[in-house]
């Protein structure tokens, strides 16, 4: 059973093409200047949102308008930007800014658009906006259109350090930024549940490759003392890389932390294979995986951006969603198999052909990034 799970995983998650893209949320940062104005950037895939590729495609080749999608990537800045003009008003409609409860419509006055590069990779360019601030102005609420996907705010005053955060899925609103002066910090706790749900859902549903190692892990062994020892490595491992990158004292080109982490999950789909029970050296083995997979941990949150003032506390809760989600894969997995699990053919049909899948899965995402 936990063999056919593994094969659905893995075939869902393959890409039709090498040019599929998952969409990133957009990255908005909100700057109040003293001159009773605010600015707005939203870095974005421009060509996802124009095409009407949203939150319900997996990639962007599971869309309709996929065709349209390519040949938008193929634009040269000048052109994509008349696009981006002649969706000003869809994408106005799909922003919503109220301060102290009254919305406010800001003006674009910018895209930056990147040149033509690599088709397999995403081209994010950043649309700039600017409006007037209403004088005393004392909460700011942020929503942004559900077609439009997710979106990482960051809400700031120009010359000042503390900047609040959010990170909303598609459709939501935020809860309010205290805007005034001085800026004040959003509450420890609601901080801490928004990046404990990030880091959740960075392992279930959408951190196949990292679901897929953790599987890998937990199919070495009907025992649980094995189970543990590389749980417990891979956590140690992880928080180690997670902590260490976003502290700026070791960083590694996601260009190769990519490719190794498909590759480990080959690694412990061919060892499972071949190994029957656990060896001295897996853990250490696991535990250098581990570390791996922190830097990847890192790029999201890097990419999304901790609140300066709850650095700490958003970084805890977000390691902690990810211990939640592998754990949560872990229980789903031996519900699948606990009845099975002292079966005399267990290893012969469950271990073996679901460590296969495994292993070729992370085969070919590691040529693939590779080759990216």
């Amino acid at each position: 059973m936990l063999a056919l799970i593994v094969v659905g995983i893995a075939i869902l998650s393959l890409p039709s093409s090498a040019g599929a893209h998952r969409l990133r949320p957009a990255i908005v940062t909100i700057t109040f200047n003293p001159d009773q104005t605010y600015d707005v950037s939203i870095a974005l895939n421009a060509e996802a949102l124009i095409a009407g590729i949203g939150p319900q495609h997996e990639d962007t080749n599971d869309s309709p308008n996929a065709e349209t999608y390519n040949a938008m990537r193929r634009l040269p800045p000048a052109a994509l930007r008349t696009r981006i003009d002649g969706f000003g008003v869809i994408l106005l409609s799909g922003i919503g800014i109220e301060i102290d409860g009254r919305p406010v419509i800001p003006d674009i006055v910018a895209a930056d658009v990147p040149e033509v590069g690599d088709l397999d990779r995403q081209r994010i360019s950043t649309i700039h906006l600017r409006g007037q601030t209403p004088e005393r102005a004392q909460r700011l609420v942020w929503s942004w259109a559900e077609a439009f996907g997710s979106s990482a705010v960051r809400v700031g005053r120009a010359g000042e350090d503390i900047i609040q955060s959010s990170f909303l899925n598609p459709g939501a609103t935020s809860e309010p930024f205290l805007i005034g002066e001085p800026l004040k910090p959003r509450a420890k706790i609601r901080v801490a549940g928004e990046y404990l749900a990030i880091g959740f859902t960075h392992i279930v549903p959408k951190g196949l490759d990292h679901i897929l190692f953790v599987l890998g892990i937990f199919l070495l062994s009907v025992a649980w003392r094995p189970l543990l020892y590389q749980v417990t490595a891979f956590t140690i491992a992880h928080t180690i890389t997670l902590g260490l990158s976003l502290y700026g004292f070791i960083s590694l080109s996601p260009a190769i932390v990519e490719p190794l982490i498909a590759a480990s999950i080959v690694y412990v789909g061919v060892e499972n294979i071949f190994t029957p029970a656990l060896k001295p050296w897996r853990v250490f083995v696991v535990f250098g995986f581990g570390l791996l997979h922190g830097m990847g941990f890192a790029g999201v949150l890097t990419e999304i951006g901790l609140p300066q003032n709850e650095f700490v506390n958003a970084l805890i809760s977000f390691n902690v969603g990810v211990e939640l989600g592998q754990l949560a894969v872990i229980v789903v997995a031996w519900l699948a198999v606990a009845v099975f699990r002292n079966a005399p053919w267990y290893r012969s049909a469950i271990v073996i052909p679901g460590s296969a899948v495994i292993a070729i899965t992370g085969g070919y995402w590691a040529v693939e990034r590779v080759l990216g």
